[in-house]
């Protein structure tokens, strides 16, 4: 099947350095940051490079190394799920669009439960989280799941290792259902975990989860399904259980407020709408509004305006949410208001 040739091929080793030109020359670009959106990325990357010639250098490590390497200079563009704040931004000379929405889920590595099965909710995710529930059969567990199967068997718990924008959506959805969760764990790219094994990137969790039998972790859709990774049901806002879905995905961003809220900085788990995928977000473009390399910065634009353009198809196979056009609009113009050469004239 294409689809799973295709995400099969982007298989890399945890924080890699995925090169998607074959040889760097002037015109390529370097960016450095979140593993969520990867596989769209390296899509549009490959399919830019053979429409225009540029190819793009991405180093998928985490959005906390993103932020990093965009805030010390050494990549063009940084990416991450967790919005910087107006503050943030001011400070350090940035400006951020969002490029791409989709959603996280949890997958489970147990004997006798089929993909999508078993339910979840916020709470319950929490408390395991904590390390309140440590057994599959526990009756919170078991309450979900009426006639469901489910052993004496212990959780091991798998996060990420690393700075994580997948982590800030996960724990940010925790925490607005889980005040306990809130309190002693908090939302955060990187947090202090009270239980678990870590893995470096999506990649890296989804590795842990397949090797350790009664385990649980949270991975991007697109991770959960080239892997074949047993992923669970979860309760949304409106107390539906939902299994993942770019439609759902769709729902959860239907009411997103780009124009009230600064620096484009939504964030959408836990959204109401019977619909609402809960563990639904956005990755984000951070790029410094000064632009030393007019010509580098100018290559960037014209690559995600490329994406937004004719990107939306690959998108969607990957089980990723395009920005609708009037999103886009609001970027462009972001761009035009916000990134200038050195003699201050704007570059898109």
């Amino acid at each position: 099947m294409r689809l799973k040739q295709l995400i099969s091929s982007l298989v890399v080793g945890a924080a890699a350095v995925m090169a998607f030109s074959s040889a760097a020359h002037a015109a390529d670009m370097t960016g450095a940051g979140a593993t969520f959106p990867y596989p769209i990325y390296a899509k549009w990357a490959e399919s830019y490079k053979a429409a225009t010639g540029n190819g793009l250098n991405y180093q998928s490590v985490g959005s906390g190394a993103g932020i990093k390497q965009i805030k010390a200079k050494t990549v063009d563009f940084g990416a991450s799920d967790m919005p910087l704040s107006a503050s943030d931004l001011d400070a350090e000379g940035l400006m951020q669009f969002p490029a791409i929405m989709g959603g996280v889920v949890t997958v489970v590595n147990l004997d006798g439960i089929t993909p999508g099965q078993l339910k979840l909710t916020g709470p319950v995710v929490a408390d395991i989280y904590l390390g309140k529930i440590t057994k599959w059969n526990d009756p919170a567990i078991a309450a979900l799941n009426p006639g469901v199967k489910l052993a004496a068997e212990d959780i091991t718990v798998v996060h990420r290792a690393d700075g994580s924008g997948t982590s800030f959506l996960f724990t940010d959805f925790l925490s607005k259902t889980s005040p306990e969760f809130k309190t002693k764990i908090g939302a955060s790219t990187a947090v202090k975990w009270i239980v678990g094994v870590g893995g470096k990137g999506n990649e890296g969790v989804a590795a842990n989860v397949q090797r350790i039998k009664g385990s649980i972790g949270y991975v991007e859709w697109a991770y959960a399904k080239k892997n074949k990774m047993s992923h669970t049901q979860l309760k949304n806002k409106d107390g539906n259980f939902l299994q993942p879905d770019d439609e759902f995905f769709k729902a959860a961003a239907a009411n997103a407020e780009w124009t009230k809220t600064p620096g484009f900085g939504v964030v959408l788990t836990d959204q109401a709408g019977k619909n609402s995928w809960p563990i639904t977000g956005v990755s984000f473009i951070l790029m410094h509004k000064a632009q030393a390399d007019a010509a580098k910065g100018k290559e960037v634009v014209k690559f995600f305006d490329w994406a937004f353009k004719n990107g939306g198809a690959a998108a969607t196979e990957l089980d990723y949410v395009p920005l609708p056009a009037s999103v886009v609009k609001l970027v462009q113009d972001s761009w035009k208001a916000n990134l200038k050469d050195a003699a201050g004239k704007a570059i898109y």
